[in-house]
């Protein structure tokens, strides 16, 4: 039994069709490694199809080839091909046959080849697949995340076969249960044994737990084999401590090993109720969340590795301890880097059920496919202890109808008979739920016009009026039995129903699935101060591609508060985190609100809209950014935004007190300052009880701007999964980054690397990700290198009037992360 990587390889093109080639069309190949998104490189234009809410890329089919070598002694293995995600419509050929396909765009699938194979030669693989006004987001195409090939002896462990439970768990010891499914393909009855383990991952160490037994199977006949190993002394998987075991499974016959399977796993308890809320062994823990949709900003949709783990390290690091998959299953790289990491994750199936919101969504496919996209869900995540929450869907219409109870049951009893041992929700919207009536009133208003945007531009005229909505009579009535087949009521922009519930279903456990990040601190204060409220989670905690400017801050005269900006924007623009991994103000409000950081932060208000009326959307937080460097501007009126708990904070310009106002909790956490642009040091002290208790400062970049080049790692992997993020900063010789000073930058990689991505965090910016020269945004670009063998790696950085800088990576076998080396 082999199970290998098959991401190198392959080559694709946009779909030319047999009959197109026969007349003489063509298309050329490009070379790519998977994960890969065929559609992020694409022109990007005002009249795409998808328009903002794809981020004006267009759509397109594509087909990707790749040639496999099958030796002929290979003949009587079972042989598949394991996905992990193809947008979408994926057709699977080998060697010219259909060999398998899969509706959606998220799940995990796999196709057994063999009986198309032709062993002793060279066999073709291609895969088919589209992109087509069927999202409300930038989905990205092609084979965007990673590819196994699995090679299996007739006797063999089921794919996602084994399954690990410990659901009895005391202090000094817990059972695991090791649920093993085995596959007799060969023509005769058979008896193998089955072993498993449990060990800490370390070789040396001795085995915790062990357990062997015969197994008998007739010819096509499959068995589950369940083992009970205890565990002594248990070290329990949690946040702070995400502590995993390996599980080591071997199936043999007299002569030789048939098949083995090793995975982590971590050993944990999850229990809920409305008077401790979630507790998770034994502690109560209210979920700092984000929303988090599937792309990489300047990688789009492509789940590399490195790319995956290094979201989940900056939202943990920015106070957050779990993430809401919005709206459709993540990938697996995502969710091993939570398991080891320590981040709680409420995995989502579906963005829509039956009734469609856009063109050619999923809607069409659902009635035939949701079981075995909900089979697919469970069985990729049975076995990761990040995962405590199932999602059922998103912002679902049908929940305000009897027939969408219905489906909710449906869908939530088939993932309890796959998986008893997590809680399951519904990201419901009450707005949504009785869109049918919000539309019929809206219709009736004289006055009314159509609001652009979709469902999203509606939420943003409706404003305070949703949260009305959402907690009126007619809603609790309409969406009654959608709530009552879950175990947490998921409320998306409902916060106004968190104490009326309370009341009117004292046993409805609560989390925010879904909030406004313009109410921050109210959405906390509401978590903190209900014990049936489990957690918030902001849309968004990373900002991504499509549903361009639905955080969009403009300007009276400038333009308009709309969820839908016009072109050239590409980007959300609502996110704590922008699309290349920089935290902006909003994130440091959100973490001193958590209670996570006790100094204050410093945000500045573009100094050249002083004075004008701010238009904004419910996603929006203010245009400041952590600068005091605003050329031009010296002698003109400036806004301070001071983010604090402490009761009061002062601001100091150049040592002379400008200020001292309240802030803490009675003050939304915030103090806000008028004063008049000084280029020098501006220092904000927070005081507690009279004492200091922190303080932030800025400092204006001085004239001379120097490259800033600072890589996350020197040190990489040669597997291609693995990345370097390269940041790059306009600065001072002090680091002092300059915001007006955005010019032009280009990066060359020469070695064991390619450029793989340059971008900026540019909402609305007309550039490509794909090439080598991009312009910097507030003073910031970041590019990404891709390891393709072992060896060194060297980046050259260039700026007009900036001195080139180098630096040197290395790619080989993993070593301890050690700080980059530059080179000027």
């Amino acid at each position: 039994m082999t199970i290998s990587a098959f991401n190198d390889g392959w080559a694709y093109r946009p779909k030319v069709s047999a009959f197109a080639e026969l007349g003489g069309a063509s298309g050329d190949w490009t070379e790519v490694t998977l994960p890969h998104d065929a559609l992020i490189t694409a022109p990007r234009r005002a009249d795409a199809p998808g328009g903002a809410a794809a981020g004006y890329f267009p759509g397109g089919t594509f087909e990707y080839r790749k040639d496999l070598v099958v030796e002929q002694s290979d003949q009587g293995r079972s042989f598949f091909l394991e996905f992990d995600g193809v947008y979408r419509d994926a057709m699977v050929y080998v060697n010219g046959a259909l060999a398998g396909q899969h509706a959606f765009g998220y799940s995990r699938f796999t196709v057994r080849i063999d009986p198309y194979l032709r062993f002793g030669a060279v066999n073709e693989i291609r895969v088919e697949c589209r992109a087509h006004q069927d999202s409300r987001w930038y989905t990205g195409a092609g084979i965007y995340r990673d590819v196994r090939l699995i090679v299996k002896e007739p006797v063999h462990i089921a794919v996602d076969g084994v399954r690990i439970t410990s659901s009895d768990i005391e202090p000094d010891r817990a059972i695991v249960e090791i649920a093993v499914e085995v596959v007799n393909a060969g023509g005769l009855t058979t008896t193998v044994e089955l072993s498993s383990a449990v060990d800490e991952g370390r070789p040396e160490e001795v085995a915790t737990a062990s357990e062997c037994c015969p197994v008998t199977l007739l010819p096509g006949e499959r068995a589950v084999v369940r083992h009970r190993l205890y565990v002594e002394d248990p070290a329990l998987w949690s946040v702070d401590t995400p502590f995993l075991y390996t599980a080591r499974v071997r199936l043999h016959d007299a002569e030789r090993v048939l098949d083995e399977y090793t995975g982590e796993f971590g050993i944990r308890r999850v229990q809920v109720d409305p008077c401790k809320g979630l507790r998770i062994n034994g502690r109560t823990v209210k979920l700092r969340g984000a929303c988090l949709h599937h792309d990489n900003g300047p990688l789009g949709a492509a789940a590399i590795r490195r790319a995956e783990e290094r979201r989940v390290e900056l939202l943990k690091a920015a106070g957050f301890n779990a993430i809401r998959s919005s709206h459709n299953p993540i990938s697996s790289a995502l969710l091993e880097a939570c398991d080891r990491l320590g981040m709680l994750v409420m995995d989502e199936t579906f963005d829509v059920w039956t009734s469609g919101k856009t063109d050619f969504d999923y809607a069409g496919d659902f009635a035939q496919w949701w079981e075995r996209d909900v089979e697919a869900l469970v069985a990729k995540d049975f076995n990761h202890p990040s995962v405590i929450l199932y999602s059922i869907g998103n912002e679902i219409p049908e929940t305000g109808t009897p027939f969408g109870g219905v489906w909710s049951r449906r869908i939530a009893e088939k993932i309890r008979s796959l998986d008893a041992t997590r809680l399951i929700t519904n990201g419901i919207n009450g707005f949504v739920s009785v869109l049918d009536m919000v539309v019929a009133q809206a219709r009736q208003m004289a006055s009314a016009q159509p609001p652009s945007g979709g469902v999203n531009g509606m939420m943003t005229q409706a404003g305070a009026m949703m949260n009305q909505i959402s907690a009126s009579e007619e809603v609790t009535r309409r969406t009654e039995e959608s709530f009552a087949v879950l175990d947490v009521a998921g409320l998306n922009y409902g916060d106004g129903r968190y104490e009326l519930d309370r009341e009117l279903f004292p046993q409805r456990v609560i989390v925010g699935t879904e909030t406004f990040p313009s109410r921050i601190a109210h959405n906390w204060s509401l978590v903190m101060s209900n014990d049936h409220v489990i957690g918030d989670f902001t849309w968004t905690g990373w900002d991504y591609l499509g549903e361009a400017g639905l955080g969009a801050v403009g300007y009276a005269g400038l333009g308009v508060a709309s969820a839908a900006q016009p072109y050239p924007w590409l980007a959300a623009w609502c996110g704590d985190i922008d699309i290349i991994g920089q935290r902006r103000p909003a994130s440091y409000y959100r973490e001193i609100v958590f209670g996570l950081r006790p100094t204050p932060y410093i945000a500045v208000r573009r100094p050249q809209h002083h004075g004008k009326t701010v238009l904004a959307t419910p996603w929006s937080w203010s245009d400041a950014i952590a600068s005091w460097t605003w050329e031009g501007f010296e002698g003109k009126p400036v806004h301070v935004e001071v983010y604090s708990d402490a009761d009061e904070v002062e601001l100091l310009l150049n040592g002379a007190t400008v200020g001292r106002m309240t802030a803490g909790p009675s003050h939304e956490f915030r103090a806000d300052f008028e004063l008049v642009y000084e280029p020098g040091e501006l220092v904000a002290i927070a005081y507690a009880g009279g004492r200091e208790q922190g303080r932030c400062m800025l400092v204006s970049a001085a004239d001379a701007l120097v490259l800033d080049v600072r890589a996350d790692r020197c040190r990489l992997s040669a597997d291609t999964g693995d990345l370097a993020f390269v940041d790059i900063a306009l600065a001072d010789g002090a680091g002092n980054v300059h915001p007006g000073g955005d010019r032009l930058v280009t990066v060359s990689v020469d070695g064991s690397g390619t450029l793989q991505a340059l971008g900026s965090a540019d909402p609305a910016s007309e550039e490509s990700f794909s090439g080598p020269s991009r312009r910097t945004f507030d003073g910031r670009a970041l590019a990404v290198i891709r390891p393709h063998a072992a060896g060194d790696i060297t980046v050259t950085v260039q700026a007009e009037g900036c001195e080139t800088v180098r630096l040197q990576l290395r790619a080989g076998a993993l070593e301890p992360l050690q700080h980059q080396a530059l080179v000027h």
